[in-house]
């Protein structure tokens, strides 16, 4: 063994550049990782710290104990509480002060008139509490609210809408209220909760615009006296709470906000890098591989000798398992200092580019050093681990061979296995998207076809390589013709050389084919739904936003240009037991703007104890017209309703519809998140647009749309996240151009003697490098034609896996000018990864090369 790791640190010592990629290649994958998880570390502790910072005077929070929490939402919606409770618990014996919390949705209106926030993030309202203690919220500046109008707003909502105390403004509410400026706050420190923003209030306000009623609060907050615990606190408060009512200590309510970021956002956001990751890291295993193949076939008459002068096959293999070793610790330990480096500038760019995460030490745990450096170790070694073995037999006669023929893309077997896990692949994802709907099989099917991908590679290059090298020979001549049969030497090498960038361009043409069938589908929604000629909306997404005020489509619908203006609210209940969304609005005007399909019963006889629901949502509870239905709402109240009417589509009218007359008794802050309209006969679009803007203006400046705008703006969130997939797939593709350039140098080095050879022939520089570059160019063609083919094929996966997972019916679209940048990318990736060994080549001394053994 001793003579093995001394014959691994010679050749280590001897060939240093050989493995400079497959050290980038392991550095870069680890980094991520590793930056990632740091990242994640160091958000949720600062989350934490700002959470608890902000609510450390707060020992006790009074609420409501049941929620309702619809599909989808890890946030339910709780019934107020009433505000004199406050006064109870003021006397009881422990408590130093109690006042209520009262929140809702408020969006400011920037000092050039667009609104505030609200993509994503939510935008809130609320009382400012006057107990600086229970208060979460610190005033930096200006003083607090005092009488009607007057405002205090985070100081992060200020600096974003260029608003300074004294400036007038209006708070959506969702009904618009001016407002007068009259402070600035911090929150734990902060100017703001990340991108949340706040509006803070008096009392009496924020029970005008934010509650259903007067007397209502969202919930309690307590204040312990001297020498109470929070526990203590809890257990003399609970006897004198109302039935339906709870109190937890201000602990736990730190940790709800702390697990609320973390499943809404942070799990979220270090998931997706996480998966991008190993995406750098499945690439980087192709790199790996490939390097450590070609080096031992380069080794063969080297191997050969040592097995001659009497090494053993163990002796020969721990050599390359030991030289594999040392390049995956150093490298990965590299990785580990480079990932640190990442999460600080991360930590420091999100600020920049409008994410104002909160402000901290980096945290580095114990896993987030161990995981990375291991998963980088076990990826670098098992990589190595086949070329390793490969080595170990090789034949002491091999050293009398001048060259090795390398004849693995011929291997019948080879075809054979691959093209039968092409069927499989085919069959198993079709019965999955088709036949019998599974994402689970789905998935397989994916991976199958993935790993039929690579096992067919080989196979699959020398014909590739002849139809997309064929017109070399006609445009480049005798270069051309070189740089082909040069690709042609080795299958497997070539293959595998293209399988990394093949990865990296199939999860690309993924994520472009899946965004562009999200935007065809929100297209085809809004044209198969949407008969309307304008839709008044707000630029939100998420939980951001404060909606629409319900009294705009009334003063929308008496304009003289306008035939039928409805708006669609949003109700939560409890239907038969399960949390639902409900749509709040007029039945007999929402038929007349929207394509329900077909109906069964009547919208128009909802009234006050009528329901209206989804043919699928029908059948799934087993209900039809005439059945009665249980609603459970949040303030408690429970209601039976009929069934009056059942139609067929869904998008954009939800499953369950009721009227406002029945949301009334039970709503809390009401708002509408979409409102259609319909022009009179004759009415151009363009002059109703105009007169509809006019008065939408007057509330608040929601964006008023034509049907094709509107669906463009909805589809707006598409590309943001395809810009960010982009960017983090940029590492994937960096990975491979490492792969391809670095096959490239140890090729070059291979046939130093041949392409000496062909200098003395006559061959000039130019040739030379042009010949390496189109090579190049040729294995990159063929990975990016396999990787536009599998991520294609993957996005239609994908895409059916979603259809049948959702109610609504999704579209498969394939952008082609998008599909074609992606192709030019890969192509310009195979010609800048030859700049440098080509450079290398065109400088070999003729004489030396010749030489050379």
């Amino acid at each position: 063994m001793n003579a093995s790791v001394h014959l691994s640190m010679s050749s280590l010592r001897a060939h240093k550049r050989r493995f400079a990629g497959t050290f980038l290649a392991v550095f870069l994958g680890v980094a991520f990782l590793a930056g990632t998880l740091v990242m994640g570390d160091t958000l949720r502790a600062n989350f934490d710290t700002m959470f608890g910072d902000a609510t450390s005077g707060t020992d006790a929070v009074v609420r409501s104990a049941d929620a309702i929490t619809t599909p989808g939402e890890s946030q339910g919606v709780r019934q107020p509480v009433s505000t004199s409770l406050a006064r109870t618990l003021d006397r009881v014996p422990g408590v130093a002060a109690a006042a209520p919390s009262i929140q809702g949705a408020g969006q400011l209106v920037g000092a050039d008139g667009t609104p505030v926030g609200g993509q994503g993030p939510p935008t809130l309202a609320g009382n400012w509490i006057t107990d600086p203690k229970l208060n979460p919220y610190r005033l930096a500046e200006g003083r607090t609210p005092t009488r009607p109008g007057e405002v205090v707003i985070n100081r992060g909502a200020a600096d974003k809408a260029h608003l300074h105390i004294g400036d007038t403004t209006t708070l959506r509410t969702p009904d618009p209220v001016k407002v007068t400026i009259v402070g600035l706050a911090t929150f734990g420190g902060e100017d703001g909760m990340a991108q949340v923003t706040f509006t803070g209030m008096t009392q009496a306000d924020a029970e005008k615009y934010l509650t259903a009623r007067p007397g209502e609060a969202s919930s309690i907050s307590v204040r312990a006296g001297p020498g109470i615990t929070q526990r203590q606190l809890v257990d003399r408060l609970t006897p004198h709470l109302p039935k339906g009512v709870e109190a937890i200590t201000g602990q736990e309510s730190a940790q709800e906000n702390t697990d609320m970021i973390s499943s809404q956002f942070l799990s979220i956001f270090t998931t997706f890098l996480l998966v991008f990751s190993g995406i750098a890291l499945l690439v980087a295993t192709f790199s790996i591989h490939n390097t450590f193949a070609i080096v031992i076939a380069q080794r063969t008459r080297e191997n050969a000798l040592l097995r001659a002068l009497g090494a053993s096959r163990r002796q020969v293999t721990a050599a390359t398992i030991t030289e594999a070793s040392v390049v995956a610790v150093t490298a990965s330990a590299a990785g580990l200092a480079g990932g640190i480096g990442i999460a600080a500038g991360l930590q420091a760019l999100f600020p920049a580019i409008g994410f104002p995460f909160p402000d901290g030490d980096l945290v580095i745990k114990t896993l987030s050093m161990t995981l990375p450096l291991a998963v980088g170790t076990v990826v670098c070694l098992g990589s190595a681990l086949m070329p390793a073995v490969r080595a170990g037999r090789t034949a002491p006669l091999a050293a009398l061979r001048e060259t090795a023929v390398d004849q693995s893309g011929a291997s019948r077997a080879r075809a054979v296995t691959g093209l039968a896990l092409a069927a499989l692949a085919i069959s198993v994802t079709l019965t999955g998207v088709l036949v019998s709907p599974s994402l689970p099989l789905a998935g397989l099917g994916a991976v199958l076809a993935l790993s039929a991908f690579v096992v067919l590679g080989p196979v699959a290059s020398s014909t590739a390589v002849r139809v997309l090298g064929g017109p070399l020979d006609r445009l480049r001549g005798v270069t051309g013709g070189l740089a082909r049969r040069n690709a042609l030497r080795s299958p497997r090498r070539t293959a595998a050389t293209a399988s990394a960038l093949m990865i990296g361009v199939a999860v690309v043409s993924l994520f472009t084919v899946f965004g562009a069938s999200l935007k065809a589908t929100m297209d085809q929604t809004v044209a198969r739904s949407f008969a309307g000629d304008v839709a008044v909306s707000t630029p939100s997404f998420g939980a951001g936003g404060s909606g629409l005020s319900p009294r705009l489509a009334g003063a929308i619908g008496r304009l003289p240009e306008v035939g039928t203006a409805v708006g669609l609210g949003r109700g939560v209940a409890e239907v038969d037991g399960k949390g639902r969304a409900l749509t709040v609005t007029d039945p007999t005007a929402l038929a007349r703007t929207f394509d329900l399909g077909r109906v069964d019963g009547s919208l128009a006889t909802l009234g006050t104890t009528g329901i209206a629901i989804t043919r699928a949502e029908a059948d799934r509870q087993h209900l039809t017209t005439g059945s009665k239905a249980q609603l459970t709402f949040t303030d408690g109240r429970k209601k039976t309703f009929t069934v009056r009417a059942v139609y067929g589509r869904s998008e954009l009218a939800g499953d369950y519809v009721i009227t406002r007359a029945a949301w009334a008794p039970h709503r809390t802050q009401d708002a509408d998140t979409l409102i259609a309209v319909s022009f009179r006969d004759g009415v151009n679009t363009a002059k109703g647009k105009a007169a509809v803007q006019e008065i939408a203006a007057q509330y608040g400046n929601p964006q008023v749309q034509t049907r094709h705008e509107y669906a463009q703006s909805s589809a707006g969130g598409i590309d943001m996240m395809l810009t960010l997939v982009y960017a983090l797939l940029a590492l994937a593709v960096l990975i491979a151009l490492l792969g391809i350039a670095n096959a490239l140098t140890l090729a070059i080095h291979e046939r130093t003697r041949e392409l000496g050879l062909l200098r003395a022939v006559g061959q000039t520089r130019s040739q030379l490098r042009a010949m390496v570059r189109w090579e190049s160019v040729l294995v990159a063609a063929f990975g990016t034609l396999g990787g536009l083919t599998l991520g294609a094929f993957l996005g239609w996966v994908l895409v059916k896996a979603s259809d049948n997972a959702s109610d609504s019916t999704f579209a498969f679209a394939i952008p082609p000018l998008q599909l074609l940048i992606v192709a030019i990318v890969g192509l310009s990736a195979g010609a800048l990864a030859a700049l440098r060994p080509a450079r290398r080549a065109a400088h070999l001394d003729i004489l030396g090369a010749i030489a050379t053994e």
